[in-house]
């Protein structure tokens, strides 16, 4: 299936590694013009490369904190300089901390809501002019499942993520007449670095090793198995496409049917 995508120019953040490298990859491998960013230098630059290398287009590395509010205005400038547009945003942040409402500080919640929130809402900011311009744009955020089944060690995560569902609907209805889609996906128990930080913590609690608490993680999953990166990002890439042009305003799980609830 051609998603219409060729030359399509989008921007994809924290895309050194992880659920933001696979999402960059199946924008490529559609034919996207990227730029991509992460905090590590040296990381999103082999990255950019790498990804080039493979899918033949052309891809941009930019060393940028989304924490930052100069930062991103820098990433969308380069994308601006390099190939005129944006078309495609791609939002996406590493996790905040694990805690309790005992133990976070005031510090952390203001970190956390700069990180998670924060990131959102100066991209999407920064390229809604040109895609209202061309009449033509694709927002898609990556979020979590526990925005939807909350995990009680992510209190961080489960408290903000949710606000971010909640703008991406706003902004779904106020920008649809531009011809500009906003969703979020929501991935389920995803086997990237993250997730192995976080289970390996949880496997110590229980005193097993990582690989036997992978095995009955996975139980709880109806697919009985983790998904995989590139599994997000072929849904992020079908989404940021051509052929979603009717799907606007919704936040997908993609998660094995690991959550029980309905909505």
């Amino acid at each position: 299936m051609d998603l219409g995508l060729k030359n399509k120019v989008a921007i994809v953040a924290a895309a050194s590694q992880g659920l933001g490298r696979a999402a960059a990859v199946a924008l490529a491998e559609e034919g996207a013009q990227l730029v991509i960013c992460s905090r590590r230098e040296k990381e999103i630059t082999e990255a950019a490369k790498e990804i080039s290398s493979q899918t033949g287009v052309q891809a941009i590395g930019i060393a940028a904190d989304v924490t930052k509010p100069a930062d991103i205005k820098k990433v969308v400038r380069m994308a601006k300089e390099q190939f005129g547009t944006v078309h495609v945003l791609v939002n996406n942040a590493g996790g905040p901390p694990t805690g309790s409402v005992l133990d976070l500080t005031d510090q952390d919640w203001d970190k956390g809501f700069n990180l998670t929130m924060m990131s959102m809402v100066r991209l999407t900011r920064e390229v809604l002019p040109m895609m209202q311009q061309q009449k033509w744009g694709r927002i898609v955020t990556i979020t979590s499942f526990v925005a939807k089944q909350p995990v009680n060690e992510l209190i961080l995560s489960v408290s903000l993520r949710p606000g971010i569902h909640g703008l991406s609907k706003i902004l779904s209805n106020q920008f649809a007449q531009y011809n500009i889609t906003v969703n979020s996906v929501c991935p389920g128990n995803i086997l990237t670095k993250r997730q192995e930080e976080l289970n390996r913590g949880r496997a110590a609690q229980k005193n097993v090793d990582l690989e036997e608490f992978l095995k009955e993680a996975a139980k709880l999953i109806p697919t009985e198995r983790m998904g995989r990166p590139e599994e997000i990002g072929s849904v992020v890439a079908f989404l940021a496409s051509e052929k979603a042009s009717y799907i606007n305003g919704v936040s997908l799980l993609v998660d094995g049917g690991l959550v029980r609830g309905i909505y």
